[in-house]
């Protein structure tokens, strides 16, 4: 049984990686003309480059994130001829595939949806023994969402759905709002809410006070849109202050909605939307404790005399 499983798990991943070889391979061949029909893998023994190129090789693939999915590192190198310019041409290559891919959603033709996340370049400008070509080596992490039923269904949790509602209510129905985890194929314009943290403190002898901490992930495919859309939701929750919370199965929603109570909220525009999000909100509530049992009294004794 854990057989057939693995199996199952490698020819999952070998048939995502061929899915996220092709589409990078047409990526970077709208991104550099030169390169059209010319983006290749890792060459044969003996096989000789001839310039101007790319090679992709895929490198290790590292433990996933509970939100961002699994990672895998890949490895593009560009080519030139020292006649088109050599270094200088790298150069101008290596900043084309760091602005057109960098936080960029990708799609496979089956629809599952990818960021690529530039990691640096792995190493110096150097020259190829074999072909005379100048290259460099260029490193992306490839975040694939795993797709999940529970990213994709509608959360139960009652505190989510009303930050997702509220959301949704903000930005509009053209914008996803997801909860926990990005889901395979996810869209843009979107917002992502994951629950941080809780703590809890007493507020009283009958009440105490649920504290949770959230990150919102706003991504946009431009970062004017992502800026703005992130200082919005940061400044109406600072004036606004409270989200209503239906409770489950109500009908009368003017008697029966809670509020959860904004304590803090803030933003960091340079944090990465995808892997890290840059929103940090704090909510509240204050909840009443359950009211404490006591024995019944079964027999009262009555005495008429004083002794």
């Amino acid at each position: 049984m854990s057989n057939r499983s693995g199996l199952n798990t490698l020819a999952h991943t070998d048939r995502l990686s061929s899915a996220i070889r092709q589409t990078l391979k047409m990526k970077l061949e709208a991104l550099v003309p030169a390169w059209n029909d010319r983006v290749q893998d890792i060459s044969a023994p003996g096989e000789v480059l001839t310039g101007p190129c790319a090679v992709i090789a895929f490198a290790e693939e590292v433990p996933k994130s509970a939100w961002a999915g699994y990672r895998r590192v890949i490895k593009i190198s560009p080519y030139a001829r020292p006649e088109d310019g050599g270094a200088e041409q790298v150069e101008v290559w290596s900043a084309a595939l760091m602005e057109g891919l960098h936080q960029v959603r990708l799609e496979d033709e089956e629809g599952g949806a990818f960021t690529c996340i530039y990691l640096g370049s792995s190493d110096c400008d150097r020259v190829d023994a074999s072909s005379g070509l100048v290259t460099r080596s260029l490193r992306f992490g490839v975040y694939v969402p795993e797709t999940m039923e529970r990213a994709q269904a509608e959360t139960a949790d009652s505190w989510m759905a009303a930050l997702q509602s509220w959301t949704q209510a903000q930005l509009g129905q053209e914008w996803s709002v997801y909860g926990d985890a990005w889901p395979g194929g996810y869209g843009m314009p979107s917002v992502l809410w994951r629950l941080a943290g809780c703590s809890t403190t007493a507020a009283g002898t009958s009440t105490f006070e649920v504290r949770q901490q959230w990150v919102g992930h706003v991504l946009t495919d431009h970062s004017v849109l992502t800026r703005r859309t992130v200082t919005q939701l940061v400044e109406q929750l600072a004036v606004q202050a409270r989200i209503g919370m239906i409770k489950a199965g109500s009908e009368d929603q003017s008697r029966n909605t809670r509020y959860l109570t904004v304590d803090e909220v803030s933003a960091d525009l340079q944090a990465d939307a995808y892997l890290n999000g840059q929103i940090r909100l704090t909510l509240q509530q204050r909840i009443r404790r359950p009211g404490t049992e006591v024995p019944l009294i079964r027999e009262i004794h009555h005495s008429k005399g004083i002794v």
